[in-house]
C-alpha cells in the first residue's frame, strides 16, 4: 500500500506537469541560458517545495473545492505572473547569456516558484478530492506524506525530461538563445491571454 501510494503521487504529478506552464517554461529557460547543471539545481529546489505544497494542498482540498471564487482568484494571479515573466522574458530576449551564475541563484528560484504556483491548486484540488473520495490513497497523516513525496518525485522527473528535451532541441536545430527566450515570452503572454478571455466568458456569457 505504501509504495502503491507513493507511485500513484508520482504519476499524478508527473501528468500535471506534462502541459506547458509557468514552471516547465521558466525551467526550458534556465536550462538553454544556464545550463543542465543549473536546471537540476532547479528542479531539485522546486521539487522540494513540491512536497510541502502537495502535502498542504492534499489536506485542504475538500475545503478549497467549496470555495466559490477561488478559481476566479488563481485566474487573475496567473494573469499578473505570466505577464510579468512575459514582460521580463520579452525584455531580456535579446541578452546574450551569461557564463557565471551564483551558485544559490537557481535554487533560490526554485524554492521562489515553489511557492508561487497557483496551477497546482486547482490540480490537486480535482485531483486529490478525487483519489480520496475513491480511496486510492488514504487520507491520514503518514499516507499522505508518502504521496506527497511520490508527487515531488513525479514533479522531479517530469521537470528533468523537460530540461533534457530542450537541451536536445537546442543543440539538434542550433536554435538561437534570442529566438528561444521570444518564444517562450509569447508563450507567456498567450497564457496570460487565456486567462483573461476565460474569465471574460465566465463573467459576461456563461449563464
Amino acid at each position: 500500500m505504501i509504495f502503491l501510494t507513493f507511485f500513484i503521487g508520482l504519476i499524478a504529478n508527473f501528468i500535471g506537469y506534462i502541459p506547458p506552464g509557468n514552471i516547465n517554461l521558466t525551467l526550458v529557460q534556465i536550462t538553454i541560458n544556464r545550463g543542465i547543471k543549473e536546471a537540476v539545481r532547479f528542479i531539485t529546489a522546486f521539487s522540494a517545495v513540491e512536497f510541502f505544497f502537495t502535502y498542504f494542498i492534499m489536506h485542504a482540498a475538500r475545503w478549497l473545492s467549496g470555495q466559490l471564487k477561488l478559481g476566479t482568484i488563481i485566474d487573475w494571479i496567473m494573469v499578473v505572473l505570466f505577464g510579468v515573466m512575459g514582460y521580463i522574458t520579452w525584455i531580456h530576449r535579446n541578452a546574450p547569456p551569461k557564463t557565471n551564475y551564483s551558485e544559490h541563484a537557481s535554487i533560490k528560484y526554485g524554492i521562489l516558484l515553489g511557492f508561487l504556483n497557483p496551477m497546482q491548486v486547482p490540480f490537486w484540488m480535482v485531483t486529490g478530492t478525487y483519489l480520496i473520495t475513491h480511496e486510492w490513497i488514504l487520507d491520514g497523516r503518514v499516507a499522505l506524506v508518502i504521496f506527497s513525496l511520490g508527487s515531488a518525485a513525479g514533479a522531479f522527473l517530469c521537470l528533468f525530461i523537460y530540461a533534457k528535451f530542450a537541451k536536445y532541441i537546442q543543440e539538434r536545430f542550433a536554435l538561437s538563445t534570442r529566438l528561444i527566450n521570444t518564444s517562450i515570452a509569447i508563450l507567456f503572454f498567450a497564457f496570460a491571454m487565456y486567462h483573461i478571455v476565460k474569465q471574460i466568458y465566465l463573467s459576461f456569457f456563461k449563464h
